[in-house]
């Protein structure tokens, strides 16, 4: 097996060698979870309920992690002593020569887990873990699209099929996880509550189809945010603005609602750099089939008929804007804007950049 890999192919695995120092990185804290949970049942007996033997945030001081990692189990017998940093981005920040000198001679009495959700691979500390460690990616699986990447949603809806039934007993037919992605977005969190209210409704034979997804998941919530992200990419602001009003009324936190509308303008964004890449390359492509290549599914004319749509209301210019204003969204969610008041700013900016009137400026 090999030492860097991604949370779909760990979780895979029926049996996975402990390493002296393991690290969790993404920005999925669901699939973070879910790899935690697989690796600690590699080394703890059933009767240790999954439970590490010290578990720290990111704050914490290098030598008391280090006092965890020499010392003996108690009651492990002679397995060795798991310790696990959750948020750990500050800590490996702090004591990153600490950690470097341990990963060249770690203690032969203690599992270092780390959690983390940044993980630049151009560092000397990736690189030592990536060689005698193991280093789990804890995010939505990526493909290339040209010269960028995207989602890799065929993946995603396959590793749903087989969680859908190890997880929840049920049969989730492939309409069905393209359907339940294209309604939630890669939030796994999200997903597996989905996953296991849908199981409640799959009847005697457990099978989730495209339509079941339809009418259970997400509500008028969901509808409504698909509404607005509809309206705001075909122009109408005033209807995406009246949408976002009712939401953020309902309870919904703007922060939230960016990561949903964010998901399916992201598609719009790739089809137009595969498009404009073709272009560029003198390759002659229809519009349906970049979004295609971008993640709409072949079979679901309606919505590829409705992505055309909105790319041509938005126009060469700002169809090719796409990424820099979600990304400066983004960035401004994660700053100065991230209390509700100003988040709320954020997402009415860009509905309004969308706008018809926009495309004159």
């Amino acid at each position: 097996m090999p030492n860097t890999l991604h949370v779909f192919d760990l979780l895979a695995q029926a049996e996975v060698a402990p390493a002296a120092v393991t690290v969790l990185f993404g920005d999925e804290p669901f699939l973070r979870r879910l790899a935690l949970k697989h690796v600690l049942s590699q080394v703890l007996d059933e009767q240790d309920d999954d439970t590490p033997d010290a578990s720290f945030n990111g704050s914490v001081a290098w030598r008391d992690v280090a006092d965890e990692l020499s010392t003996l189990s108690l009651f492990g017998g002679d397995r060795p002593r798991l310790v696990v940093v959750e948020e750990a981005d500050p800590f490996v920040s702090q004591q990153r020569g600490h950690l470097e000198d341990y990963v060249a001679k770690p203690k032969s009495t203690g599992r270092l887990i780390l959690e983390v959700t940044t993980w630049p691979a151009n560092t000397r500390l990736y690189k030592a873990i990536d060689k005698t460690g193991l280093q789990v990616e804890c995010r939505a699986p990526q493909r290339a699209a040209g010269k960028s990447k995207s989602v890799d949603e065929a993946r995603i809806c396959k590793w749903l099929q087989q969680w859908a039934r190890r997880r929840h007993a049920a049969k989730l037919e492939s309409h069905a996880a393209a359907a339940l992605l294209e309604v939630v977005g890669a939030e796994f969190g999200l997903l597996d509550q989905e996953l296991a209210k849908l199981a409640l409704f799959a009847g005697v034979d457990g099978t989730i189809t495209a339509e079941m997804v339809g009418d259970v998941v997400g509500g008028w919530r969901a509808k409504t945010t698909w509404d607005l992200v509809d309206a705001a990419a075909i122009g109408d602001a005033g209807e995406a603005l009246r949408q976002l009003e009712r939401l953020l009324h309902s309870g919904e936190h703007p922060v939230a609602l960016f990561g949903q509308i964010a998901w399916s303008l992201r598609r719009l964004a790739t089809a137009t750099r595969i498009y404009q890449s073709a272009e560029r390359n003198r390759r002659r492509i229809q519009l349906r089939e970049a979004l295609i290549q971008a993640g709409i599914q072949h079979w679901n004319r309606k919505g590829l008929e409705k992505a055309e749509m909105q790319l041509k209301q938005l126009g060469r210019r700002r169809a090719g804007q796409l990424y820099r204003w979600l990304l400066e969204a983004d960035l401004a969610l994660k700053g100065t804007h991230s209390t509700a008041d100003r988040a709320r700013f954020v997402l009415e900016q860009l509905i309004l950049r969308m706008a018809k009137d926009a495309g004159r400026a």
